[in-house]
């Protein structure tokens, strides 16, 4: 059964991230104060954003994993900015973004002498 993941903006501002099988009875049931209480409180919303999925559970794993997203990386999926997505996709936390700047990483070569890129990692 076809599924969709969609993300709402709300009158406050704050972003709403759901998934259903029926994405236009799901809107209006949003719009009448019978969706989620998140969007209830903060009336009227706006589709935003959409996925079409071929499986209702493969849009409800994507509505998860999109709701644990900071707000800027939301923002660049709904632009369709994929570079700055991907950017905004880079582990940031002080543990990792500290060794990977630390002096000398990087330095040493695999064997063999091939560098790694990024993309390799």
């Amino acid at each position: 059964m076809i599924g969709y993941m969609y993300i709402l903006e709300c009158s406050d501002g704050s972003y709403y991230t759901g998934s259903t099988k029926d994405i236009e009875r799901r809107l209006i049931e949003h719009q009448n104060g019978e969706g989620a209480n998140h969007t209830k409180k903060r009336l009227p919303v706006q589709l935003l954003y959409y996925e079409k999925y071929d499986r209702i559970d493969t849009a409800f794993y994507r509505e998860k994993q999109v709701q644990g997203w900071s707000r800027s990386k939301k923002e660049a999926l709904i632009k369709g900015d994929l570079e700055g997505l991907h950017d905004l996709a880079e582990c940031r936390n002080e543990t990792h973004f500290s060794i990977f700047r630390s002096p000398g990483f990087g330095s040493a070569q695999p064997s063999g002498g091939d560098s790694l890129n990024k993309d390799d990692r």
